[in-house]
């Protein structure tokens, strides 16, 4: 053997030492470079046995915001970016990329332009921006959750109800779901924006920072800024939130039309997908908690953040979903267009134009929910709120809102005639509906005619009338109402003596107070 010349063994060392080298510095670059990993990802994708299905999209790109409601399809996903360890990926057989754009106006302009090919969206808030998408024929294809506490009000020290806020400075976004939520909060109690001097602020961040620096008496902001607020706020409180008002923010996915009618089947496995992932999530914490890093990575926000985000919602599962498009024929509560419809007049009303708003039926498609199937407990919509049972204190406790409704009834009568109930239905079921969490106290009231124990009595029944009509009519509980029987105790102020038949009329009314435990 030749002096100097290399064993066999000794080239096979070398091979593997330089494969070994070139192995870590490969490993070195794409722990460095984040990038580099998913086009790695991609380049190698093709020998997946989860490869992309014959006809779709490699990717689905969705839009999303800094917010909890759409851990369903995040969690399912594995992550934000489009990867292979996707489930929609091994299940699907395609990739889903969500994009985080929380200024309002560049999710719309990456929409517009086909960068995303889902946008966010509220439906409390849509029928203001629809006209403006018109050309694009958006689509509401799924619902992804309710809004449970991730929106609130702030107020100031010595606003204790919505009444104490007429004539209040108000920081609020508007035409977001911010505004929504303050619109419906005030007609509760009988007000509305005019009743208060908004300060319009581009955003609800920007809301709790004015809150903070003292410039405004309230604000809607998001939590946890709530929880800020209030913290840094001496004697500040949160007034009221969607813990309450549970059915006035539903986020929904917006798509175009040509999209649809041409990824139908892929819009479907998504949808699939997605209400697989939130089920898992509503019935474990350890599910929470994993789609809480997800998150935190995601949003570049805290773990806890995330986590108490994602609490802050009712993730919408399937079951949810054919509430929502109307499609269980037992479902009395609030549906995407009785929500829809709503907010237009709404909005309309207050000087915001939605007359270039569509009508629901032109602007949703039912197909993908309709064309699921999915059973079992988990994919179940959402149950009412089980009530305990009244007590006294429950009926001394000082109401967040009052709204005073006139009922006419017969003499001596208590009975309520389809007039009354057509009343009731139009001034304040929707109110019980969107404030579904909280009491309903229920006070009937007569003028100074006759004698007052009678007068009390009758007024108790009447009370009692009403709260069976929503009960046998709207199936709300029992348990929810709080039945009082006020006679000619509680004339309305300017009216104490009953000194003409037109304040006659007022104290013969019905009073609906919301009360929360």
């Amino acid at each position: 053997m030749a002096k100097g010349r290399l064993t066999p063994f000794s080239k096979i060392l070398i091979v593997v030492l330089i494969i070994g080298g070139l192995y870590f510095l490969l490993n070195k670059f794409v722990r460095n470079n984040p990038d580099a990993k998913e086009k790695i990802e991609e380049l190698t994708s093709s020998s997946d046995k989860g490869e992309t299905k014959e006809g779709y999209k490699d990717v689905i790109n969705v839009g999303v915001v800094t917010w909890g409601g759409y851990a369903g399809g995040q969690y399912f996903n594995e992550g934000f970016k489009a990867n292979t360890a996707s489930r929609f990926y091994k299940d699907y057989g395609f990739k889903v990329n969500f994009e985080v754009i929380d200024d309002f106006d560049a999710s719309r302009d990456a929409f517009k332009n086909g960068s995303i090919d889902l946008m966010w969206a509220t439906i409390d808030a849509f029928p203001t921006e629809v006209e403006g998408l018109s050309q694009y024929q958006p689509q509401v294809v799924f619902q992804a959750d309710w809004s449970r506490g991730g929106d609130a009000i702030v107020a100031a020290r010595g606003i204790n109800k919505v009444s104490d806020l007429r004539g209040k400075k108000i920081a609020v976004a508007p035409m977001t779901p911010s505004h929504s939520f303050l619109i419906w909060l005030l007609e509760a109690s009988d007000m509305t924006t005019k009743d208060v001097q908004l300060i319009e602020v581009p955003s609800a961040i920007d809301a709790a920072d004015s809150f903070k620096s003292n410039t405004v008496d309230a604000a809607v902001v998001w939590s946890p800024d709530d929880a800020d607020c209030v913290a840094k706020v001496a004697g500040s409180k949160v007034l009221e939130s969607t813990k309450n008002a549970t059915h006035i923010i539903a986020d929904v996915f917006v798509s175009k039309k040509e999209f649809i009618e041409t990824h139908k089947e892929q819009l479907q496995d998504l949808y699939e997908g997605w209400m697989i992932g939130a089920s898992e999530l509503n019935n474990s914490d350890s599910n929470k908690r994993k789609a809480a890093k997800i998150l935190a990575e995601g949003l570049s926000q805290p773990e806890d953040f995330c986590y108490d985000a994602i609490n802050n919602v009712r993730l919408a599962t399937h079951g949810d979903n054919k509430d929502f498009y109307g499609l269980n024929s037992n479902y009395t509560g609030v549906t995407g267009e009785d929500l829809y419809n709503k907010m237009k007049v709404k909005y309309n009303a207050l000087g915001y134009s939605t007359a270039g708003a569509k009508s629901w039926r032109l602007l949703s498609t039912k197909d993908l929910v309709n064309k699921t199937s999915l059973s079992g407990a988990s994919h179940n919509a959402e149950q009412q709120k089980q009530f305990t049972a009244v007590d006294k204190t429950l009926e001394k406790k000082e109401s967040l809102s009052s709204k005073k409704v006139s009922i006419s009834f017969r003499t001596g009568e208590f009975q309520l005639d389809e007039n009354s109930k057509q009343l009731i239905d139009l001034q304040f079921t929707p109110i019980a509906k969107a404030f579904a969490n909280a009491r309903i106290r229920i006070e009937g009231n007569t003028d100074n005619v006759g004698s007052r124990g009678p007068n009390v009595a009758l007024s108790k029944k009447r009370a009692q009338s009403v709260a069976d009509y929503l009960i046998q009519q709207h199936s709300m509980p029992t348990n929810r109402f709080i039945i009082l029987g006020n006679g000619p105790d509680k004339p309305v102020p300017g009216c104490e003596r009953n000194q003409n038949a037109d304040c006659k009329s007022k104290n013969r009314r019905t009073d609906f107070e919301l009360v929360v435990d």
